[in-house]
């Protein structure tokens, strides 16, 4: 199986996030994707490669160009108001919420920030735009890697991507990896992509950029948002509009989940995925479903993602795998690598 790591992924650190009314370190960090490319060594994935950069023009695919615009000079900027900027990160403070415009573009810097985001645990830093854009070209690498013909890949990146909309952040996300593969799969000659995301918290972003559209199915086993991050979305009854009418699948799960009702959620996704005929399928693979993870509720031990990865791997489609969330940050790489090991075994 082949790997594409962000090898730029910790320019982007963040020193503190908004966390229920105080500024707490943050949660996502680089030592994440450091544990688990540790792992993967260790147990002899040996095909661990970087991947060439790719032009803006690739993520507004899924993106919208003013959103890419602010993301990639917003550093720039929040130094520019300040020089003592260049000491702290940049978080939201403003929102533009029911009865306000979006269409315009402020010229105040913080109005725009407010205007391409909905959380304010998810800080800017002097390298989110290298890291998040670096990320979504190793996406796009690891979903060629499948249309040409591979099994599975596993795209090793953070910042994570699926809490990113067409032209919003939030959530730790700036670049949908796990759209931008999808998109990349159909650009290269796919009829039918689907997207399953395993992450604890529902991928919001992924959903949205979707919604309406009937080629690329979207299934996500997640914490029940009447009382799990991102609230606002991912309930059972939406089921996509328009042409996207029943591509879209949320399965909500409450808060104490074991592995055995979680591991049913995940299978009813997969038949349903089999029954839109998907061609490969890009799994969103957030690890904070684990039992100890600091900010999640589900119950699955580290044993349990071998199993993951069978069942995923029996369902006989190429598979890209996208690291999204988890953060028992100790254990993260040794839960990913059971995903992968217990894939390949199954696949052979």
């Amino acid at each position: 199986m082949k790997v594409f790591y962000n090898d730029a992924h910790a320019q982007h650190h963040g020193r503190h996030e908004m966390f229920r009314g105080e500024l707490v370190p943050c949660f996502e960090i680089p030592a994440r994707a450091g544990y688990v490319l540790q792992e993967l060594r260790s147990r002899g994935f040996g095909d661990i490669a970087s991947a060439p950069p790719v032009p803006r023009s690739a993520f507004e695919r899924v993106h919208a160009p003013r959103y890419l615009d602010f993301l990639e000079h917003a550093w720039d900027e929040w130094v520019a108001l300040d020089p003592k900027n260049a000491e702290r990160d940049a978080l939201p403070s403003y929102w533009p919420i029911r009865t306000f415009r979006s269409d315009v573009l402020p010229a105040s810097f913080p109005a725009r920030m407010g205007l391409f985001s909905f959380d304010a645990g998810s800080p800017i830093t002097a390298g989110t735009w290298k890291a998040a854009s670096q990320g979504g070209a190793c996406a796009i690498a690891g979903a060629q890697a499948l249309a040409q013909g591979g099994r599975a890949a596993f795209v090793l990146s953070r910042p994570p991507g699926h809490h990113a909309g067409h032209d919003f952040f939030g959530g730790y996300c700036f670049i949908n990896n796990a759209a931008v593969a999808a998109q990349r799969l159909r650009d290269d000659g796919l009829r039918k992509v689907a997207i399953l995301d395993i992450d604890y918290h529902h991928g919001n972003g992924t959903q949205a950029i979707f919604h309406e559209r009937g080629d690329v199915f979207f299934a996500s086993v997640h914490g029940d948002p009447h009382t799990e991050y991102p609230y606002y979305l991912g309930y059972a009854d939406e089921r996509g509009t328009g042409a996207g009418l029943d591509c879209n699948l949320n399965l909500p799960l409450p808060r104490g989940t074991d592995f055995e009702h979680w591991r049913a959620a995940m299978g009813q996704a997969l038949a349903r995925i089999r029954a839109f005929g998907a061609e490969a399928l890009v799994v969103s693979l957030g690890l904070d479903t684990f039992e100890a993870d600091p900010i999640s509720g589900f119950r699955l031990r580290s044993t349990d993602y071998l199993r993951v990865g069978e069942d995923l791997a029996a369902a006989g489609l190429p598979t890209l795998f996208v690291f999204e969330g988890g953060y028992a940050v100790a254990e993260v790489g040794v839960n990913a690598a059971n995903v992968l090991e217990g894939f390949a075994q199954k696949a052979g």
